[in-house]
């Protein structure tokens, strides 16, 4: 029986709560590969090749902030500004990013939005489990990283806000 994109989300979330820098599974002919590291030996440019199922995700490295918010492409090929002194709000888990609480309901924030420490600013799913996410702070929504929709990994940056003076 091969693993099932929901088995491997549950491996992953297990992993990123461990102690551990790396793990290699080997099940039934499919091959799982985590690290905690980026220049780990045996990942190929930070991918994890599972079988061939197109429904499992395709990398298992949380996203690496560029320190000093410093120019620098952004996967959607813009330059991202600079953000020096905003506070990148991370995933608490890995799952699936919403913007909103149901599909027809307006997102809880948008870039501009004033936010307070207990605000609710998206959700995250993962095996129908839905986690609320606040904000932590209180500041303004200056840029929302993760698409809605989208499967984000533990410590991604969901968004930057930044704080009040």
């Amino acid at each position: 029986m091969p693993m099932k994109p929901s088995d491997v989300e549950v491996l992953i979330e297990l992993f990123e709560a461990s102690d551990w820098q790396e793990m290699h599974l080997e099940y039934q002919g499919e091959e799982l590969f985590l690290s905690k590291s980026a220049d780990a030996a045996g990942l190929q440019t930070g991918t994890v090749a599972i079988g061939a199922s197109p429904a499992l995700p395709t990398h298992a490295s949380a996203s690496l902030d560029t320190p000093g918010g410093a120019l620098t492409p952004s996967p959607r090929g813009t330059i991202d500004p600079d953000r020096t002194g905003w506070e990148p709000l991370k995933a608490a888990n890995l799952g699936t990013f919403y913007r909103a609480p149901n599909p027809e309901a307006p997102p809880y924030v948008r870039e501009g939005s004033a936010v307070t420490p207990d605000s609710e600013v998206c959700l995250i799913e993962v095996m129908k489990l839905f986690t609320t996410i606040r904000a932590g702070l209180s500041g303004t929504v200056r840029e929302i990283v993760a698409r809605d929709g989208e499967m984000v990994e533990y410590g991604a940056v969901l968004m930057w806000i930044e704080p009040n003076a």
